[in-house]
């Protein structure tokens, strides 16, 4: 059965595909805010090589996909994951999308304006739904930031690696060594909340 959260976010994605030039953005409801961000080089070029290794991992028969929409708990959460891997056995739900419950395994790569939702109300959206790892990419920092352990709403163990370095995760559901020496830093710094940014967000 369809609850009132998701027909509000049903109702904000419709009528975000009717925005002119909505194509061209990343968007996103967070918390009830829509969030619509130009995807960067920099950014693509992580995002290619973390569904890469995974791909190679788990084969082009896995369910992997970026960009597209998963709801997740909380007030009006529909998230479009950079990376999202679901497990070998999810079945979209009755509205013909895919389950919070599957996901196994989520990356984001900060964005221009995106880092306080990426650390902040997106950790604890996951984590509230229980993914086993969500893994966080930050050029702005030069390193990725690993979170597991999934309890009471937040991650108990994060581990921080600087960009160029090897990322051990044959302990967690992906099993496999992540090499990052691909990954692209940049001097810029990321937008501050409240400053002006491309990323737009407004309350509905």
């Amino acid at each position: 059965m369809v609850n009132a959260n998701t027909r509000r976010l049903d109702t904000w994605f419709e009528q975000l595909e009717r925005v002119p030039l909505a194509e061209k953005f990343r968007v996103e409801v967070v918390g009830g805010n829509v969030h619509m961000t130009p995807q960067r080089a920099i950014h693509w070029q992580i995002i290619s090589e973390i569904l890469r290794a995974v791909e190679d991992r788990f084969g082009r028969d896995a369910t992997i996909f970026s960009n597209v929409r998963i709801d997740f708990p909380g007030l009006e959460n529909g998230f479009c994951p950079d990376v999202a891997l679901l497990s070998a056995t999810a079945e979209k739900a009755d509205d013909d999308r895919w389950r919070h419950q599957d996901v196994e395994f989520v990356a984001e790569v900060i964005s221009q304006g995106t880092a306080a939702i990426d650390y902040g109300p997106k950790r604890l959206a996951y984590a509230a739904a229980e993914v086993p790892l969500y893994l966080i990419a930050d050029p702005y920092r030069g390193r990725c930031h690993i979170f597991t352990r999934p309890q009471d709403g937040d991650y108990t163990t994060e581990t921080k690696v600087a960009f160029g370095q090897e990322l051990d995760l044959t302990g967690t559901v992906l099993g496999l060594t992540l090499r990052t020496d691909a990954f692209p830093a940049t001097d810029r710094p990321p937008r501050l909340p409240g400053a002006h940014s491309k990323s737009l967000a407004w309350e509905p």
